[in-house]
């Protein structure tokens, strides 16, 4: 056996699908090559990474039923012996062949020697053993692709608050305040100068009626700046991203306002939580 046989035997080891035939021959040549056992580690930690890639699911209910009826519509070929095939394809021996071509030697066709049940065997195997190993590579490009493609898509996707906070804390000049409510919620607000820009992440807010809205302001000079409206999810969580540029020295505060906001476009509540940034 050479090496080449040998790497492709250690694919069938790795994911246990070697014939008895087959092992014992690869056992034989793995222990009269040390050199070789890279086939085999590389073999088996693709063969983990592919079990550790999918996850665990259980077959459907009907892969039986499915299995059983496809077999009983399946044209069978008519049975046959071991003795009946032997006769019905013969193959000449080498007193037949060398008998036939001595008739006219210039007419004869040449006629290859009959193949060995060796060459049969290998010539099968290494079949197998390449298409085990495309499937195999298949299923990692599939996997390598969906992967890629959930990626790339969440990271195309993702929405101008979380595009902005992790702008924010990538900035060098990031920082953040947390103000707990009244009622026991949280706020905490993450700004950087340098970028311009200030998101709010929240939880535990308030209930507020269906025609009510938190709305953002920016605080300056004593006067109040809406920064926009939001809505937190079910359980009181939200973040959102403060409309227009926030400048050095701003307080940042929410107030509870008619839906969609202040119709006047100043805060017509005390505000539920206010956080400098100065």
């Amino acid at each position: 056996m050479d090496e080449r046989e040998f790497a492709e035997l250690a694919s069938g080891f790795a994911l246990d699908a070697l014939s008895p035939a087959d092992r014992r021959a690869f056992d034989e040549a793995r222990a009269a090559h040390p050199e070789w056992e890279h086939w085999v580690e590389s073999d088996v930690a693709t063969a983990a990474a592919l079990g550790d890639g999918v996850p665990d699911e259980a077959p459907p209910l009907t892969l039986r039923s499915t299995l059983l009826s496809r077999i009983a519509t399946m044209p069978q070929l008519p049975d046959i012996t071991a003795a009946d095939a032997a006769v019905s394809e013969t193959w000449p021996t080498a007193a037949e062949a060398e008998a036939e071509a001595s008739d006219d030697p210039d007419e004869a066709p040449a006629v290859d020697p009959a193949p060995t049940t060796a060459t049969i065997q290998a010539i099968s195997r290494r079949n197998w053993t390449r298409g085990l190993l495309t499937l195999a590579a298949s299923i990692v490009v599939l996997v390598v692709l969906g992967f890629g493609a959930a990626s790339i898509n969440q990271f195309v996707n993702r929405s101008p608050e979380v595009v902005a906070l992790q702008e924010i804390e990538a900035a060098p000049d990031s920082q953040s305040v947390t103000a707990e409510l009244d009622d026991g919620g949280t706020m905490t607000a993450h700004w950087s100068e340098s970028v311009g820009k200030a998101v709010v992440v929240s939880a535990g807010l308030p209930e507020i009626a269906d025609d009510e809205s938190f709305e953002l302001w920016f605080v300056r000079d004593g006067a109040a700046v809406s920064a926009g409206t939001f809505e937190p999810t079910a359980t009181g969580g939200s973040t959102a991203l403060l409309e227009g540029a926030m400048e050095p020295g701003d307080v940042i505060a929410v107030t509870v306002e008619p839906q969609g906001g202040s119709p006047d476009g100043q805060p017509t509540s005390d505000p539920i939580v206010q956080i400098p940034t100065a």
